[in-house]
């Protein structure tokens, strides 16, 4: 009797499994939260054992599914390298791409790691910076793709994500309420300081620094803590932290925008090729995207 494995039925486990759910599973795959629960069903009598532990608010793998988890990226992964070997043109050399660091771990990793599995021969650098850095590096031709976080769209990128940015703070999480307001921004490079300031500034509402880094994890743990309140794209929110609602008194921040930009002079092919993937994968993952 022959016994095969389906790969969307893998590809299914492996996006929920790294993404921490069904819904946003689906948003990454283009399918609906029940198709990809029925995939994951169906993987599941085949092996006869249950992969995640449904009890639990996200699910988690269980031993089977921890089991199966590294030996289903090891198939994937020679899935892609034979097809990339049999279809794809041989590009070699490097792309640089940049991604501000606000961003860069909510959107990217599914998408770069399917690149590198794509181009294996192609070395991929990242840089993480404020997006005004990353412009001027674009235009001095020190890098060739760049996502940035601007207050408008433009005819020189191209749209990707339009998201409401929203104050966000601890769960159940009191800092809200204090007078000055205790806010946690970015550098003086940060592209969302600007609108927070002047959303404040509208209300006449008297805040204070708390924290002024773009290094995340900084950043965050004075949210978790309960220190200050800070604005994010309502995408990029983690489950760990909470958006404050009107209901809160806090002034309502602008709609932002996720854009790509190529290098403007003769963009190599294979950083063309890395701007259809990034495309691509905002397309198929959310569900604002342009």
């Amino acid at each position: 009797m022959t016994r095969e494995i389906d790969l969307s039925l893998l590809r299914a486990f492996i996006a929920v499994a790294e993404t921490g759910g069904m819904t946003a599973a689906g948003r990454h795959l283009n399918l609906t939260q029940a198709a990809v629960s029925q995939q994951i069903k169906r993987l599941e009598e085949q092996f006869d054992t249950e992969l995640f532990d449904r009890s639990q608010r996200r699910p988690e793998l269980t031993q089977s599914g921890e089991r199966l988890f590294a030996h289903a990226e090891r198939i994937l992964s020679l899935n892609e390298e034979i097809w990339g070997l049999m279809t794809s043109r041989g590009f070699e050399g490097e792309v640089r791409i940049g991604v501000p660091s606000d961003i860069v771990g909510h959107y990217m990793p599914l998408i770069l790691r399917e690149f590198a599995k794509a181009w294996p021969r192609v070395e991929l650098s990242l840089f993480c910076g404020p997006t005004t850095a990353l412009l001027g590096m674009l235009d001095q031709g020190e890098i060739d793709v760049i996502v940035t976080t601007e207050a408008k769209p433009n005819d020189k990128s191209q749209l990707l994500l339009s998201d409401q940015l929203v104050w966000v703070g601890a769960p159940g999480g009191r800092a809200h309420e204090r007078t000055p307001l205790p806010v946690t921004l970015g550098d003086d490079q940060c592209t969302f300081r600007a609108a927070a300031v002047k959303a404040l500034g509208s209300k006449g509402r008297d805040w204070r620094f708390t924290c002024s880094s773009s290094e995340m994890s900084a950043f965050h743990t004075t949210l978790e803590a309960d220190l200050a309140v800070a604005p994010l794209l309502s995408q990029t929110v983690p489950e760990r932290l909470q958006i404050l609602g009107p209901e809160t008194g806090l002034p309502t921040l602008p709609t932002y925008y996720v854009n790509l930009y190529l290098a403007p002079a003769d963009p190599s092919a294979i950083s063309q090729e890395l701007a259809k993937l990034i495309t691509k994968g905002f397309a198929a993952r959310y569900s604002k995207a342009a």
